[in-house]
């Protein structure tokens, strides 16, 4: 350890974030990053604690506990504090293809797990992994490493969220020849259209993709196998396919009026949002508008508060969202003992523009639509709700949020935007190239393994496992990775 007594002698400090009112000005990134001597700081406070469950990646009661990459935290972290940053960067990517991506939207399961959090704050793991990776990039570490020798073989990915990307990084690195192919008119998946800018502004993920380009990989858009291209074509040409599409079908909400106009699935709207402002700036007419509208967001995770700061962003008249669930816990319950993930009332930053811009927090919990009304044109003008309570189903003896009978209240609202998640991949892909589906309608595989039922043909990412992380993905695109080398090659250095 670079200082023993670091997470004694100095407090957590975290990038500043530009106030509610002023970053909703626009849509870029708005944390002003530590300086450098203070960024020092903060990785003094990883402590000599033995084990670290930062790093360790453990499903807990269901949840996932610390890194899920496995990153050397506690390494690195005392690099840092040596001023030693190529030899923290070098850390980092021996298990993160893209310390880029996660530093700005993974949602930090390490510092949760961190034990210098067990009776003070953790340690700003996230932040310092940002400043290692840009650091990087400004001295030319991360810049492209072409692999020296080619196998010959090809591999296909289709889908370039996370996991593909995962996927075509690792079997680059090992010189096979990757192509990936995406159905949208850039690459990214959901990295580049379903997160907001500023969460991860795009030109983060092109400077990757550059990177990605010069080492070899090959990127074509706008190209949707299973429809426009067909599976037979890429099973003739490429020695192995990695099907890694995502989890694309969102979940719906059936009340009456669902026909209305106004009513947009969440992965939409935000959507045509960053669209416009690739093509045009964000051009009035270009993309799906909340502005001087009553907007009401279905879901309480981290899509739906992407979805309140946006419609802010645009210059809606309000925005209320609805929670199926109770208001989680102000701090962690007895039942819920440090390293798990802990589960209490998160405060995003959605939530806390709306906060600033109307003055209340837009979150309603246990509460759910009962019936959508229209106006004579078909247009949304208003919801129904009802307010949920916990009971269990006799039948099943599952516990199941009921409906309770005269809780019934109208909000005025010309939007809905249904932020309910998402379920299996889409099946014309599946169909295509004829793998089994499991009864969740995401692609199986066997326990631990990455091959599908067709001979040749691999998954990863969401539509193997299920609506997820980014960090989640970039593991299974790296597992996936070595089970298809392993299946070329006959071994696997991976």
């Amino acid at each position: 350890m670079g200082k023993p007594t670091g997470f004694i002698e100095y407090d957590r400090k975290e990038a500043k974030a530009s106030s509610p009112k002023e970053r909703i000005k626009n849509f870029n990134e708005f944390h002003t990053p530590l300086p450098e001597e203070e960024q020092k700081c903060q990785a003094a406070r990883c402590m000599d604690c033995g084990v670290p469950f930062c790093q360790s990646g453990m499903t807990i009661k269901g949840m996932t506990s610390g890194c899920p990459l496995n990153n050397l935290i506690p390494e690195w972290n005392d690099l840092v504090y040596e001023g030693n940053w190529e030899r923290a960067y070098n850390r980092l990517h021996k298990t993160s293809n893209f310390p880029e991506f996660t530093s700005r939207v993974c949602p930090a399961l390490c510092e949760k797990a961190c034990t210098c959090g067990l009776n003070g704050e953790p340690v700003c793991t996230k932040e310092n992994e940002l400043a290692i990776i840009e650091k990087a990039y400004a001295n030319g570490w991360a810049a492209a490493k072409p692999p020296v020798v080619r196998t010959g073989k090809k591999i296909a990915v289709i889908g370039s969220g996370p996991a593909g990307l995962a996927v075509a990084d690792q079997l680059n690195t090992r010189g096979h020849n990757v192509t990936v192919f995406e159905r949208s008119d850039r690459i990214g998946g959901l990295l580049r259209y379903g997160i907001p800018n500023m969460k991860l502004e795009k030109h983060i993920i092109d400077r990757k993709l550059d990177v990605m380009r010069e080492e070899g990989v090959e990127f074509v858009v706008n190209a949707n196998v299973g429809a426009d291209v067909k599976a037979k074509d890429i099973l003739k040409e490429y020695d192995a396919v990695v099907l890694a599409c995502g989890a694309s079908n969102p979940r719906d909400i059936n009340a009456p009026g669902r026909d209305a106009n106004g009513i947009y699935f969440a992965v939409d709207f935000l959507t045509s949002t960053t669209k416009a402002l690739l093509d045009n700036g964000l051009k009035e007419g270009t993309y799906i508008s909340a502005r001087d509208k009553n907007v009401v967001v279905i879901g309480g995770g981290d899509t739906g508060n992407d979805c309140v700061g946006t419609c802010i962003r645009h210059g809606c008249k309000s925005v209320t969202q609805l929670e199926m669930m109770p208001k989680a816990p102000d701090e962690r319950a007895e039942s819920n003992p440090w390293p798990q993930w802990p589960l209490v009332c998160k405060t995003d930053y959605g939530q806390e523009e709306a906060i600033a811009v109307f003055g209340h927090d837009p979150r309603i919990y246990t509460t759910t639509v009962k019936e959508f009304v229209k106006d004579k044109k078909g247009n949304l003008s208003k919801l129904i709700t009802v307010s949920l309570e916990s009971k269990i189903d006799e039948k099943t003896g599952r516990r199941m949020m009921v409906p309770v009978d005269g809780t019934e209240k109208e909000i005025p609202c010309e939007i809905v935007l249904i932020a309910a998640g998402f379920l299996g991949t889409q099946k014309y892909v599946t169909d295509a190239f004829g793998v089994e589906l499991n009864e969740r309608t995401n692609i199986k595989t066997d326990a631990d393994s990455y091959a599908t039922s067709v001979n040749g043909i691999f998954t990863a990412g969401d539509c193997h496992t299920g609506q997820s992380l980014v960090v989640k993905a970039i593991r299974q695109g790296r597992d996936c990775a070595r089970a298809v080398d392993q299946y070329l090659m006959g071994y696997t250095n991976l």
